[in-house]
């Protein structure tokens, strides 16, 4: 049985769905008023794992992740560049798509928008007023009555002594409590008119909080399965959203909490004030996306995860070992189901259920690499092929992702007749027919002329291209 760590109770517990067979997950998205960074794609990649697992073990999930599109840093950044925040979110949000078809993430069966969404948190901030949960405030904001909840701070393990006026949000005269939050922000004369919704407390927008409860009430009702976000969000974020949705409708909202853990950069924390900040665009101009995906899933989902060029090289070239694995073998286009009571395929499903431990899984990929590679077995290879699709990886031809035929943003730019320019090194460089060297240094081998051969090897080389001899022949692969 599934077993999955709960933030609420902070241990593991047997996943039991609510509905038999059936699981509705949420997962909060991104605030998109700049392209996504690391940290959004740990997000992106370890609930696209959670969602492929949940359906490679037959439940059928509705999986929901929304878009906050109205935000205190949105308003500021369309300001800024003097444009609609409209366009300005759409603009990030295509791009941040553009990021999560690179990394191979599946699209959520719902992606909505807090916009669009904006009766359903006005109904809901109702219901917290008519709770006596809620109340308007002299500045015109509506407000959270935090201590009138009385199991605020169960998902954090805070209690409200521990809280201090500030640490959360900044102190204003027009709260009740400094712990407050706000539920609807009223309207400034500086805002933009875009922003100026109507309410029943006044023309405003609605707080970042009360957005997800709204949103997930939407789409998958008032009690459901796993709410999923990073570390960052478990407090206030998460805290928040429980204390708005179980205080308006009055029973447990979620039953399993996720949260992956936080990147750090050469062993700091991520941050733009360090200069370690990495965009998601930034990091694929440097390595495949397959290997950034590689690189995530091989720690677990809540571990701090290192980013470094040295782990990124290692996860290319371990990654790179199983596609050779690969390409030694004909593995058949259309394969069969797994078999889970094959021994790779049940160590799979042991590791991905205690937890999703995708470190434990993976080891099993390369032990399934191993047999290939001693084995030459088909079975082996087209198991290792299907075992990497529920994890997202190893679905290219082998011979195409090696030679990097795959990219379309690299520095090796390939023709349909296998020719490159060597980017890399001069923009301006002579392109090179690999395969037409591949043949002169076969005829050169075979006249046991050695040190042509090895000068073929070595201008390959230089070019980025690693060559591969086997008894069937050679084969080439970008360095």
């Amino acid at each position: 049985m599934l077993k999955i760590y709960n933030t609420l109770t902070r241990d593991k517990q047997d996943f039991i769905p609510i509905e038999p067979g059936k699981v509705r997950m949420y997962v909060c998205g991104m605030t998109v008023y700049d392209y996504c960074h690391l940290g959004h794609a740990r997000v992106m990649v370890v609930f696209d794992m959670v969602y492929r697992w949940l359906k490679a073990s037959g439940l059928d999930v509705t999986y929901v992740r929304n878009i906050t599109d109205i935000d205190d840093k949105i308003i500021k950044r369309a300001v800024e560049n003097d444009e609609s925040i409209h366009t300005l979110t759409q603009r990030f949000i295509d791009a941040m798509h553009d990021d999560e078809h690179a990394l191979g993430i599946l699209p959520p069966d719902f992606e909505p928008r807090a916009t669009q969404y904006i009766p359903q948190m006005l109904d809901m901030i109702a219901k917290l007023e008519v709770n006596g949960l809620a109340y308007q405030a002299a500045d015109g904001d509506m407000n959270y009555a935090v201590r009138k909840f009385a199991n605020y701070g169960k998902l954090s393990g805070k209690t409200l002594a521990d809280l201090r006026a500030g640490e959360r949000v900044e102190v204003n005269d027009g709260k009740l409590d400094p712990l407050d939050f706000v539920l609807w922000k009223h309207a400034k004369d500086s805002e933009p008119d875009e922003v100026k919704l109507d309410s029943p407390w006044g023309k405003g927008r609605p707080g970042w909080h009360i957005e997800c409860s709204a949103m997930s009430l939407a789409t998958l009702g008032k009690h459901f399965d796993i709410h999923g976000g990073g570390a960052d969000l478990q407090f206030p974020h998460h805290e928040n959203e429980i204390a708005q949705s179980e205080g308006a409708h009055q029973c447990k909202y979620v039953n399993v909490w996720m949260h992956n853990g936080f990147v750090r950069v050469d062993n700091e924390k991520m941050s733009k004030s360090l200069g370690n900040f990495f965009t998601i665009r930034e990091v694929l101009n440097k390595y495949d996306a397959e290997v950034v995906r590689f690189f995530i899933l091989r720690a677990h989902y809540r571990s701090q995860l290192n980013y470094s060029d040295a782990h990124l090289d290692d996860a290319k070239q371990s990654l790179n070992r199983l596609y050779t694995a690969l390409g030694k073998i004909a593995v058949p286009i259309e394969t069969n189901s797994i078999d889970w009571n094959e021994p790779y395929s049940q160590r799979f499903k042991t590791a991905m259920d205690d937890d999703f431990n995708t470190p434990e899984a993976m080891a099993v990929l390369f032990d399934l690499a191993n047999e290939v590679n001693r084995s030459q077995s088909v079975e082996a290879a087209k198991n290792l092929k299907m075992l990497g699709e529920v994890l997202g990886l190893l679905q290219w031809n082998p011979d195409v992702y090696l030679q990097g035929r795959h990219r379309h943003n690299t520095a090796i730019q390939l023709t349909t007749a296998v020719k490159l320019t060597t980017a890399t090194f001069s923009m301006t460089a002579a392109p090179i027919d690999v395969e037409a060297l591949i043949a002169e240094r076969t005829v050169a081998k075979q006249s046991k002329n050695f040190a042509e051969s090895d000068r073929i090897r070595k201008e390959l080389l230089e070019a980025g291209i690693i060559l591969e001899d086997y008894a069937s022949g050679t084969t080439w692969r970008r360095a």
